[in-house]
């Protein structure tokens, strides 16, 4: 009787990482459209800076603390990355829930700042401000839904160690319009 030598398993193939990589391209869109908003709103601003914010003030603090708490979202987003990395749920749960309070509280922040403000659309830098805040203020709308939408499945038990994927990705996308609106609150609330 003649033996057939046993063949080696097939090689494990490496996970495709679908749902990181599409949220990079994502987050990548966004910061495009919002640097080059930003970018129009400091040309326009250099054009007409001396009428630039002449009848309105935007003060320092709101800003400031909504800087602050995209900041602590910030953590709060990679901790739950990191928690869900080692199996910890409860953890993951806990920093997932804090990360979209932070993100409530800045559109609450930001929905002040625009009362406070005051701007008129038909002054030189309304447009201009409304469109970088109002898609920054879109972008993090899905960055909360997005985070939302992993809570909820990482709560069903889709997510574990093994299969994190979704989870990063929707750290990424919070850390992308985290750096945007730093680049935002330095161009527009700083530099005025």
């Amino acid at each position: 009787m003649r033996l057939i030598p046993a063949t080696a398993p097939a090689p494990v193939l490496p996970r495709r990482r679908q749902v990181l990589y599409g949220s990079a391209f994502a987050a990548a869109g966004f910061a495009i459209m919002i640097l080059t908003l930003v970018g129009m709103y400091l040309e326009a601003r250099a054009g007409q800076r001396s009428l630039w914010l002449s009848e309105n003030a935007i003060p320092l603090t709101q800003p400031n603390v909504m800087f602050g708490t995209l900041l602590i979202g910030s953590v709060t987003a990679q901790w739950a990355v990191y928690s869900l990395a080692r199996d910890d749920r409860g953890h993951s749960y806990l920093a997932l829930a804090i990360t979209l309070l932070m993100g409530l509280a800045f559109v609450n922040q930001t929905w002040f700042l625009l009362t406070e403000v005051g701007l008129g659309i038909s002054q030189a830098e309304g447009p201009y401000f409304y469109a970088v805040v109002g898609s920054h203020l879109a972008m993090l709308g899905a960055a909360l839904v997005f985070l939302a939408l992993t809570g909820f499945r990482a709560l069903g038990g889709s997510y574990s160690s093994r299969n994190s994927d979704a989870i990063s990705a929707a750290g990424l996308f919070w850390h992308v319009t985290v750096a945007l609106y730093a680049v935002i609150w330095l161009a527009v609330y700083i530099m005025k």
